[in-house]
């Protein structure tokens, strides 16, 4: 696979984290709007929430990494 496609595919699935780790942080500010009602699944939340920001900064820093 040519360094472009890697690339190509790198900001595809960066575009797709990213959707990912919004829709994530919507979902947790909106938990936070309703509380206290929805308390049980404020850890479920915070952690999907993390786990989508953190493969996002790890997609953006293999990138960064094959474009230097």
């Amino acid at each position: 696979m040519s360094q472009q496609t890697d690339t190509q595919s790198l900001k595809e699935a960066i575009k797709q984290a990213n959707a990912r780790a919004t829709a994530s942080k919507l979902d947790l500010h909106d938990l936070a709007e309703d509380l206290p009602q929805g308390w049980e699944q404020i850890m479920a939340t915070a952690d999907r929430t993390y786990q989508a920001y953190k493969h996002l900064a790890e997609l953006k820093a293999a990138l960064a990494e094959q474009t230097n």
